[in-house]
């Protein structure tokens, strides 16, 4: 009885030691995650990657001296974003999170099959939790008209669920507002009436909002649509994705650690740095410049 109780006691204790010695050995990367957009809009997909993966280091480029990006071309927009990405690229980043929904519509595809890395965009984590959420398959869209207009949005929606219908709103009032001195003003809120009463009048379950500036008027998209309506944001559902993958691709850093954050941007860093506090809700620190030149030369 003895012996046999010593014995497993000892194969338990050498399990353990196995399990532990997998653990403290595992492969980590220490390359940082590079995300950008065309301004500060990134950032609160940023701040739900930082609490979400607090150990990991990231680099985010806002290309502010190019935005906005929601009323430009399709094909100038994938130029910039095929630009951005190249250049984090060569910063030796593990994953791109491509955090503009303006941009990921645009280009996600090509940067997939240019890039080595894993590139992560925030439309497909979005209209995947929409079609999860939604109980009548009356989903709507709010987001800019390059966004609504490319229909990125519902070929997923419907390669998901194909009896799934899908109703965009373009919202082109909606980003200078959230920029500006007074987001929660009545002119903002009067805006956000304006934008949901046709997905109301359509009867819609769900809304996706389909602009990483959005996340921060989310009490007035709230209080416009009420609890009845499930509001979908690409900030929290793109950091499980982006954590998802690092997982998976087994390029994680030590959990054992405190992740750093480093911002760069092709405006004027001051003003960079004064609005982007806002969206990210985290001190931003220093905040270097990138020449549009470098950009493209990258």
């Amino acid at each position: 009885m003895t012996g046999k109780r010593s014995s497993k006691t000892r194969r338990s204790k050498d399990e353990r030691v196995e399990v532990a010695a997998a653990f403290y050995n595992r492969r980590v990367d220490l390359r940082p995650v590079g995300v950008f957009d065309s301004g500060v809009g990134g950032l609160t997909v940023l701040h739900e990657c930082l609490v979400t993966m607090p150990h990991e280091d990231f680099v985010y480029l806002g290309d502010h001296a190019r935005l906005p990006y929601g009323p430009r071309p399709l094909e100038e927009t994938r130029r910039f974003a095929g630009e951005i990405a190249g250049y984090l690229a060569a910063q030796d980043v593990k994953l791109v999170v491509v955090a503009c929904n303006t941009a990921t519509s645009a280009a996600l595809p090509q940067l997939q099959e240019a890039l080595e890395v894993p590139v992560v965009g925030v439309i497909t984590p979005e209209a995947h939790a929409a079609v999860q959420a939604t109980r009548n398959r009356r989903i709507g869209l709010m987001a800019t008209e390059a966004t609504v207009e490319a229909g990125r949005y519902a070929e997923l929606v419907h390669a998901l669920d194909a009896g799934a219908e899908l109703f965009g709103m373009a919202c082109p009032r909606l980003v200078p507002l959230i920029e500006g001195d007074e987001p929660f003003a009545a002119e903002t809120t009067d805006a956000v009436r304006e934008y949901a009463a046709p997905l109301r009048e359509a009867g819609v379950d769900t809304v996706i909002l389909g602009c990483t500036h959005y996340p921060l008027i989310r009490p007035v998209f709230q209080r416009v649509f009420g609890r009845g309506v499930t509001l979908v944001f690409s900030a929290e559902e793109t950091a499980r994705e982006v954590a998802e993958t690092l997982a998976r691709k087994g390029i994680e850093n030590s959990e054992a650690r405190e992740g750093s954050y480093r911002f760069l941007t092709t405006g004027d860093p001051a003003a960079f740095r004064t609005l982007g506090e806002r969206f990210l809700q985290l001190p931003l620190g220093e905040v270097e410049h990138v020449a549009v030149a470098d950009l493209v030369i990258a």
